[in-house]
C-alpha cells in the first residue's frame, strides 16, 4: 500500500490513498488483503500508524486498537498457537 510510503511528508495524503484503494475494491469487488485492511481505521477511514494514529493495548486476551482521530476502537481476539509451552 502507498499510504505507508507517503504518511512522513503528507499524513493527508495517505489517507487519500486508503480511500482510493477502498473504493477500487468496492468497484472490482475483491477484497482488501488481510494485512492491508489492519492499517486503516473502519470507522474514519485513516491510515493507522501505532505511536502517532493508534494506540494499542493488550487487555484481557485482546488486542485494542485505538484510531486517535475518531476515538473508535478495534478489539481483536488473541488466538493461543498450538504446540508445546
Amino acid at each position: 500500500m502507498q499510504a505507508a510510503r507517503f504518511y512522513q511528508d503528507d499524513p493527508a495524503w495517505s489517507d487519500r490513498c486508503v480511500i482510493l484503494a477502498r473504493r477500487i475494491a468496492m468497484r472490482q469487488r475483491v477484497r482488501i488483503d488481510y494485512q492491508f485492511r489492519r492499517q486503516f481505521c473502519h470507522h474514519c477511514y485513516r491510515f493507522l500508524v501505532p505511536g502517532a494514529s493508534l494506540r494499542v493495548r493488550v487487555h484481557s486476551g485482546r488486542v485494542v486498537m485505538t484510531c486517535l482521530s475518531c476515538h473508535q476502537q478495534t478489539r481483536i481476539p488473541l488466538r493461543r498457537k498450538d504446540g508445546p509451552i
